[in-house]
C-alpha cells in the first residue's frame, strides 16, 4: 500500500517531508468548535499550571502570547503526497545523508560507545534516527514551542492533547532544562534535535553530561543519549538488528505479511523465504515477521528492533528508511 507522506514537521525551508516528531498522526477531524477568547483561555491555562505547582516566573512565558494563524492553517490543511517507497527511500537515505551520517558516526565514536554501553543501542541506529529527525541537528524548527502548543490547544481540534503537551512544556521550563524563549521546535511542538514532543521529553530525555539540564537542543551528548534511551524504552534489543530484504516464493500467502505474524527464521526458511541475494536466511533462534513496503513489494523480514522504531514513528516507510540508513552509515 502506498503511504501518504504527511508534512507534519514543516521544520524549515528545504526540510524533508518526513513525519517528524509526532507520536500520533493528526486525524482529519470535523471542524472544531469555535474557541473561547484567547485571553480567557490563557488565564485558564495559567490557573491550571499554577495549581500543578508551576512557578510564577515560568508562567510569565504565557504573558503576551498570541495565537499564530499559520500554525492553525498547517494543522487543518496538512498537505499529503503519495510517493512510492523507492522515492521515499531515495530522499531519506540520500548519498548526502549517508555521507554525513558516516562523518557523524566517526566524529562521535567515543561518545556513542559510552551511550551504547549505558543504553544498549548500537551507534549506527542512534545516528540514523538523528539524521532522519533533524538532519543531524541542522533542522530543528523555528516556532516557539509554548506559543505553538498554546495555539493548537486553543484552536480546539485536538485541544486536550495539545493542552496536555503545553503543560508538559511549562514543566520542562520550570525544571530549568531550557528557557522559554529558547524552546524552539516544529509548528506542532516537536522539539530539539530528537524532535521529541514534551511528553516524550519528560519520560525519555537524558542529562548525559550531568550538568543538571536535559538539553536536546544543543548538547550533543544529551541529544544522542536521549534518542538511545527512547529506543531502549521502546523495547530495543542490542543483540538483534532491524531486518533484511528478502525474496518470497511464487505462491507465498500474502496474509502472512503482517507484523502480528511471527515465525522463527527456520519456519520462514521452510516456507521458501530467502535473503534478497538468494542465500538462505541466517541460522539464529529469532522470531521475525514479513512486511511489504507497499503493494507489490519489496518484502522485508523484520525483527523486534523494527517494531521499536515503529513505536517511535508509526510509519512502515519511516522504520524501513531508518534501518536502511543505519546499515548504509555502517557500510553494511
Amino acid at each position: 500500500m502506498r503511504e501518504g507522506w504527511i508534512l507534519r514537521g514543516m521544520l524549515a525551508a528545504g526540510a524533508m517531508a518526513v513525519a517528524l516528531g509526532l507520536a500520533q498522526p493528526l486525524a482529519a477531524d470535523e471542524a472544531p468548535p469555535p474557541p473561547k477568547d484567547f485571553g480567557a483561555f490563557l488565564a485558564d491555562v495559567e490557573a491550571e499550571a499554577a495549581a500543578k505547582g508551576i512557578r510564577p516566573e515560568t508562567l510569565a512565558a504565557l504573558h503576551g502570547v498570541r495565537p499564530i494563524d499559520r500554525i492553525i492553517e498547517l494543522d487543518r490543511k496538512q498537505p499529503e503526497f503519495t510517493v512510492t517507497f523507492a522515492q521515499y527511500l531515495g530522499r531519506v537515505v540520500s548519498p548526502q545523508k549517508v555521507a554525513q551520517g558516516r562523518r557523524m558516526l566517526a566524529e562521535n565514536r567515543a561518545l556513542l560507545a559510552q551511550i551504547e554501553k549505558r543504553y544498549g543501542v548500537q551507534p549506527r541506529f542512534v545516528v540514523a534516527l538523528w539524521g532522519i529527525e533533524s538532519d543531524y541537528g541542522r533542522l530543528t524548527g523555528n516556532y516557539p514551542v509554548i506559543t505553538a502548543l498554546a495555539t493548537l490547544a486553543w484552536d480546539g481540534r485536538r485541544s486536550a492533547y495539545f493542552r496536555g503537551e503545553l503543560m508538559n512544556a511549562l514543566e520542562i521550563v520550570d525544571k530549568g532544562n531550557i528557557g522559554a524563549d529558547a524552546m524552539i521546535g516544529s509548528w506542532a511542538g516537536a522539539m530539539g534535535q530528537c524532535q521529541f514532543m514534551p511528553s516524550t521529553f519528560l519520560k525519555y530525555a537524558q542529562d548525559f553530561d550531568g550538568d543538571g539540564r536535559r538539553d536536546i537542543w544543543s548538547d550533543r551528548g544529551d541529544v544522542l543519549a536521549s534518542a538511545a534511551n527512547y529506543l531502549a524504552g521502546l523495547g530495543w534489543k542490542d543483540d538483534e538488528t532491524w531486518g533484511r530484504a528478502v525474496t518470497l516464493p511464487r505462491h507465498f500467502d500474502k496474509a502472512l505479511a503482517n507484523l502480528k505474524v511471527k515465525k522463527t527464521l527456520a519456519e520462514w526458511s521452510r516456507l521458501g523465504v530467502r535473503s534478497a541475494d538468494g542465500k538462505p536466511l541466517p541460522r539464529r533462534a529469532l522470531e521475525a515477521s514479513i512486511v511489504f513496503a507497499e503493494d507489490g513489494g519489496p518484502a522485508f523480514l523484520v525483527y523486534d528492533d523494527f517494531r521499536a522504531v515503529m513505536k517511535w514513528n508509526h510509519s512502515t516507510f519511516f522504520a524501513l528508511a531508518a534501518g536502511h540508513l543505519a546499515d548504509r552509515i555502517a557500510r553494511r
